[in-house]
């Protein structure tokens, strides 16, 4: 055990040593956001359960790495976190799409019909398919998600909104100035190509759904169901549909979208490898990241950014536009990330960025020139980017249903639609389970614990002790995040690492009853987030109660906090204390962080032995419960998360005999779980 003269000095040298800065990138990139980095210790600052980001967080620094085979690795993580982030990990089962197609309208030079189709069992997706009036050949396709404008696709800036737009140069005829959106869409189709303009969940034609609010309960968030996530997938299903028509070149697919669509354009650029250029408008940044809840999800930003995200494109071509918004300062942060990322591949022409601080949020006419001519270059269009005066369609004239084609009577509303996802997750749980021993057993559910729990145990080298008097901290280099801990000395090298609502402040009757329960072994207390000391202020909530992924989607869930922690202080204990192996125990919610850290520390846990009565195993109803796991429920509950690599020997208490099922994953797996009653 550490003896320290001075303990207050060891302390001083460890957390300096854990502010040292992470190495520099290569000479030629100079990168701005290493200059601010997240906040330090959580455990040890008393308002630890308030969010280190959220959705409303002015800067979001993201640390490249400095060789093309970390970044290759960096990306395929981030690709799986977005994945499950979005609900889709694994992804869904595609039903055949039933286009309807109808109400041909003919323009100067393109085509404009209407467009639905199911995207999963009642959610329609809804748009506008514009086409060159002549096609030889086969001809790029491309998807045009729309953003929070007013209206959706069926935007009209207004006599008032057009005027202004005119007289500042945004735009250059009044059509366009008055429907900047519908202007995007014939110039594409003039350029030859096919152009699919979709709905929003909750805009235009996309109904019953409600934008915003119709996925933020606590059970969404256990199935990982929001509006993020159908909308990526509506996405998929969209460039499915545009790939499927027979004049569209399979191999020239491209996206484009603003603000919250260039969200979406993120989204697809990193989950969807038929896409080949992109340009992502006013969204891509270190600043705000998405202020609606159908740009944040749990899980999708925790440690990363929109610039990260948009780099995972990277080697295809993408151009990003910035105003005078949350992207002003793309040129200094941001932009040499990702030509950084670019250079990597060796193709650093594929990347560039284009950022007019004269106008606001915007996609106007001087922002759109870069983009159609991103596209002439990389789409092979050859075409010119001049925008001529077009007749504009009316809402009339766009909408979707119609007396002719009504909206489909299987049109599900959020309550309906829930349900249709969560007996769809339930079957594939019970798919899963039928061959737990399976390599995708444990590429599903193994994938989504390492995101969901916060990824792999430490190595010792990437932990820092100090003990003074079997007091003291462990702490986790990289991050500098300190886990307060306490060692009761006892006999033999396998060590109990109890946790509990009490945490370190047992008293001593109590220690000692714990003793003499597990044979006189040394006793490891330690206070996580949520316990002891580190309890939070009476009335203080952690998880934004409008939407759980304000909080989610940048920092991780308190469970899997503690789970960190427990991490921590396992590997950096059993090193400094030179224990053989552990015995992982616990009592209250906390047993719970206990029973899914086992899975992650292999043969170093001899048995695992939690006291899981009271309301433990209770339904989670409320985002601020501190048991609340986002997607907890969709891989098969905490013993589901837990049964990647269990334990052989698990000892449970007070599991009420309804409740004994939902361990099944752990038997599945080959542990031998003994249910005790006290």
């Amino acid at each position: 055990m550490t003896s320290c003269a001075a303990f207050p000095s060891l302390l001083a040298a460890l957390l300096l040593a854990i502010s040292v800065p992470a190495p520099a990138l290569a000479e030629d990139v100079q990168v701005a956001s290493t200059e601010v980095r997240e906040s330090r210790s959580l455990a040890t600052r008393p308002n630890w359960w308030r969010a280190v980001r959220d959705c409303n967080t002015k800067f979001h620094p993201w640390q490249p790495p400095g060789t093309l085979k970390e970044w290759k690795t960096e990306a395929e993580e981030l690709k799986r976190r977005i994945q499950i982030s979005q609900g889709l990990w694994p992804m869904p089962p595609k039903q055949p799409l039933e286009t309807v197609v109808h109400g041909k309208i003919e323009g100067d030079g393109y085509t404009v019909e209407k467009v639905f189709f199911a995207s999963r069992p009642g959610l329609y997706v809804t748009g506008s398919l514009y086409r060159p009036t002549k096609v030889e050949g086969k001809v790029p396709g491309i998807l045009c998600p729309h953003g929070h404008w007013p209206n959706g696709r069926f935007y009209d800036a207004g006599d008032a909104g057009a005027k202004s737009q005119l007289d500042q140069g945004a735009e250059s005829n009044e059509v366009a100035a008055h429907h900047p959106m519908q202007a995007r869409m014939v110039q594409l189709a003039r350029m030859g190509c096919v152009v699919f303009h979709y709905d929003m969940i909750g805009y235009a034609d996309q109904q019953p759904l409600e934008h915003r609010w119709e996925f933020v309960s606590a059970t969404d968030g256990g199935w990982l169901i929001e509006n993020m996530g159908l909308q990526t997938w509506n996405s998929i299903r969209a460039l499915d549909f545009i790939e499927s028509l027979p004049e569209v070149d399979p191999k020239r697919l491209a996206i484009t979208g603003s603000s919250g669509g260039a969200t979406q354009t993120m989204m697809m650029c990193a989950l969807d490898d038929r896409l080949m250029a992109a340009v992502p408008a006013v969204m891509v940044s270190t600043g705000m990241q998405g202020g609606c809840t159908c740009e944040n999800a749990p899980y999708l930003r925790i440690g990363t950014n929109n610039v990260a995200i948009a780099a995972v494109f990277a080697p295809k071509p993408l151009g990003l536009i910035g105003a005078d918004d949350w992207t002003i300062q793309l040129m200094t942060l941001g932009y040499p990330e990702l030509k950084h990322i670019y250079g990597l591949y060796g193709v650093p022409e594929k990347f560039e960025a284009w950022v007019h601080p004269e106008f606001k949020h915007n996609y106007n006419q001087v922002s759109r020139v870069h983009m159609y001519e991103w596209f002439n270059q990389y789409l092979g269009l050859n075409a010119s980017v001049e925008e001529k005066p077009f007749d504009a369609l009316t809402q009339a004239q766009l909408t979707v249903f119609t007396d002719e084609h009504p909206l489909p009577k299987d049109a599900a509303d959020g309550s309906t639609l829930r349900q249709s996802i969560i007996d769809e997750n339930q079957q594939l749980l019970t798919q899963l389970m039928s061959s737990a021993d399976s390599e995708e057993y444990t590429r599903v559910i193994g994938g989504a614990a390492d995101v969901i729990l916060g990824g792999a145990a430490p190595t010792a080298e990437e932990v820092l002790v100090a003990l003074e008097e079997n007091r003291g901290i462990v702490s986790r280099k990289n991050d500098g995040n300190t886990v307060p801990v306490r060692v009761v000395p006892g006999e033999g090298k396998e060590a109990v690492v109890y946790c509990n609502p009490e945490g370190m402040q047992l008293s001593d009757q109590e220690v000692n009853e714990l003793q003499q329960r597990f044979s006189g072994k040394p006793l490891i207390l330690v206070d996580l987030p949520g316990t002891g000391h580190n309890r939070p202020e009476p009335g203080a909530a952690a998880v934004d109660t409008r939407y759980y992924g304000y909080t989610s989607g940048y920092n991780l869930p308190l469970v899997s906090r503690q789970v960190q922690d427990l991490l921590t202080t396992v590997v950096g204990l059993k090193n400094e204390l030179k224990f053989n192996r552990v015995v992982l125990a616990g009592a209250g919610d906390p047993a719970i962080a206990a029973l899914l850290a086992q899975s992650s520390l292999g043969e170093t846990v001899a048995a695992v032995d939690l006291d899981l009565s009271g309301n433990v195993l209770r339904e989670i109803t409320d985002v601020n419960d501190p048991l609340f796991l986002p997607g907890s429920l969709k891989y098969g509950g905490y013993a589901g998360l837990a049964s990647v690599d269990p334990c052989a020997k698990i000892t449970l208490h007070g599991v009420p005999d309804e409740e004994k099922n939902q361990f099944e994953p752990l038997t599945k797996r080959g542990a031998a779980v003994e249910f005790v009653t006290r």
